[in-house]
This record gives C-alpha cells, structure tokens and sequence, in this order.
C-alpha cells in the first residue's frame, strides 16, 4: 500500500497503527495525569484555589516502632511546627525503655505532645493499625494528620499547608512524602520510584479518581475512620492502614491535594536494594485489594507502556529504514514529554533530575513490580509482609 508516495505492507501498517494507538495513550496519561500536579501548581499561583481561612486544630498521629534515633532527629521539626492549635500523639509500638525516655523528656519542652503505647503481647496481625487505632481514639481533634517516625517535614508550615485544604466536604487530604537524596544508584532509583507514585496518585486524585495515599503524609477526618469500622475489613492484611483506606472511602469530591514545595515530608530511603525491594512488595502486596475500577485503571498504563516497548524492538528488528525512522520519532516525542513533565515536576518539589536515568528506569522499575506480582508475596500472601 502507498501513502503520500511511502510504500508500506499490510504488516507494517498494522504495526505502525497500533504503535500510534499505543503513544497515543501514552501521552494522554502523561499530560492529563502526571501534568495534574503542574496544572495544580499554576492555578495556585494564579489564586484560583480555594482555600480554608480559618486554622482547624489538628492532631497528627506517629506510629513508632523502635525508633528511637530517628525519633531524637525528626520528632522536633513535627512539634515545632508555626500552626495555633495541635497536639502530636506519638504510639509506642513495642520500643524499648529508651523510646519511653526521650519521649517523656520531649513532653516537658513541648507540652502537646502526647503518647499513648500498644500493650505487649498483642496478638493483631497488624501491630501498625492496632497503633493507630490506639492513636485515633487518643486524639481530641476531628482533623488527623498522618507522618511517620523517620519524616522530616519540610517547613514550619507543613501543617498549614495541609490544613489549608479542610474546605467544607472534604475528607481526605493528600500529599507528598518524598526521600531524603543521598549519592548512588539505589538512591535515584527511590527517588525515581517515590516521584512517579506520587504524580501517579496526585494526577489520579485531581482528576476525581483517587485509589491511595501514603502514610507518610496525608489527612482524613476521624469521622471517616468510624465510618469505614477502622480497619476491620483489612484486619487480615498487615499492610494497607494508608492505601486502602483512601482506595475505600475518598472520591472526587471529597480528596484534595496539597503540592506546595513546603508541604512535603522526607524520609530516610533505604540503603540496601534488598531491603528497598521488600518495602517495596509491602506496598504492593495490597494493591490486589483495590477495588476493581481502580485496579483497572491502573493496569492500562504499565500494559501499554510495554507493548509499545514490544513494539518498538520488532519494528527495529524487523521493519525497514522508513517504519523504523517513523517509531524512532515517536518514541523521541514520548521521551521528550516523559523528560518535560517529570523534570519540571521534580524541580517544584526540590528534587534532582532525572533525564539520563529516566529512560532507564522507564523500563526497569515495571519489570520489578511484574516479578513482584508474579513471583512476590501478593494476593492471600500479603498477610505475611511486616509493616517495618
């Protein structure tokens, strides 16, 4: 078949076809979804959010699991936040005698601090959820904010910043938790990985789809906590006190997002690839319990992203110089939209850049997450994955 004077076959053209169906999915993810958080970002700037005047108390709820340095490092920056009116409740989940020190020295320079502790011997699954029921049912504010022992917040005003958002009919508030950038490969990668989720979820969420959140930096209303029964319908999982609770009860209208560069919370990444890998078979271990038009949504994205890889490999091997000049360009468009979006993304949240890894890690970090659903503690097994 001839077209504007090319010479194509039949196998070429359905070839090329379903190569331009796959970009152009593709794309649309890139601009409708992980350009979300820009868009957000602009209409900030430009004053076309409405935010909430008045300062909600909040109590910001920290699970701790022996902890204690990193309690001694991060715990300070959480209470000396520049907000009127909080209490932090940090739960002692079976530490040791030192924890119970600190903590109790921590209490007489700040008197909103409060602690509450899992009983030993406990025999729940989840020794986290159990802790932050404990810390739930402890605090004295409608509004709770959730970090974890080894954030840092950004600013004075990270709570502001989230607070901002508890506009009337919103729930659930989301936002960013990212690592803290040390040198190394495993270091990038984390970073990568955290940086994509993050659009992912974020673009998701301000396109009235929410499906998670992370526990290192999100709110939600006590009230929503009664209504879904706490935990009870994950009481089986270890995992999933944050996710699955965002995946059950937010919506398009009442999930808000906060992007503000001081907002997010840092965390300590890990060091080792083995121990990066099970955190991250943890969080995707409850992924199988999303509910059905999430785990849909979810699945197009990495399915087309590898049959378009798929078939830019045949049409190199096998196709002739037009159709492999043709794919090179709309892989260069693809590559250069990927470079844009995530580049100018990283940059508002203070983070490196990422434009000679990103091809790679484009590839790999799917092939990870394939051989952990394939291969790793999924489904019914994911009972088994501690939550440290």
């Amino acid at each position: 078949m001839v077209i504007y004077g090319f010479e194509f076959t039949q196998a070429e053209l359905i070839l090329l076809s379903a190569f331009v169906a796959l970009l152009a999915y593709q794309l649309y993810f890139y601009f409708y979804y992980l350009q979300a958080v820009l868009r957000l970002k602009m209409q900030s700037a430009k004053n076309k959010i409405n935010f909430e005047n008045q300062k909600f108390p909040v109590s910001v709820i920290i699970c701790a699991k022996d902890e204690l340095d990193n309690l001694r490092k991060y715990l300070p920056f959480v209470l000396s936040q520049d907000y009127p009116e909080y209490e932090v409740i940090v739960v002692n989940d079976g530490s040791g005698e030192e924890t119970e020190i600190l903590l109790n020295n921590l209490m007489k320079e700040y008197p909103h601090l409060r602690t509450t502790f899992v009983p030993a011997g406990a025999t729940n699954l989840s020794t986290k959820k159990l802790a932050l029921t404990l810390g739930i049912k402890a605090a004295k504010y409608d509004w709770l904010l959730f970090t974890d022992a080894d954030c840092m917040p950004e600013d004075k005003t990270w709570i502001s910043r989230m607070a901002r958002n508890f506009i009337p009919g919103v729930e659930f508030v989301l936002g960013y938790g990212a690592y803290f950038q040390q040198k190394g490969f495993l270091n990038r990668l984390i970073s990568y990985d955290a940086l994509f989720s993050a659009l992912q979820y974020m673009g998701f969420a301000l396109t009235h789809h929410p499906y998670m959140g992370v526990g290192r930096n999100m709110a939600y209303r006590k009230e929503v906590f009664y209504r879904q029964k706490g935990f009870a319908s994950t009481l089986h999982l270890r995992s999933g006190d944050d996710d699955l609770m965002v995946n059950h009860a937010a919506n398009g209208f009442n999930t808000r997002v906060e992007v503000a560069p001081d907002s997010i919370t840092w965390s300590e990444p890990k060091k080792r690839f083995r121990d990066w890998y099970y955190q991250k078979e943890r969080h995707l271990s409850v992924s199988s319990f999303y509910t059905p038009v999430s785990k849909f949504r979810l699945l197009i994205e990495p399915v087309t992203r590898g049959m378009f890889y798929l078939l830019l490999i045949l049409t190199i091997v096998f196709g002739n110089l037009l159709t492999i000049s043709l794919v090179t360009f709309l892989f260069t468009v693809r590559l250069v939209t990927q470079i844009v979006i995530v580049s100018k993304s990283a940059k508002h949240f203070g983070q490196r850049s990422f434009v000679f890894s990103l091809p790679f890690f484009d590839i790999f970090l799917p092939l990870i997450h394939l051989f952990i659903m394939t291969f790793g503690r999924m489904g019914s097994k994911a009972k088994n994955i501690q939550w440290k």
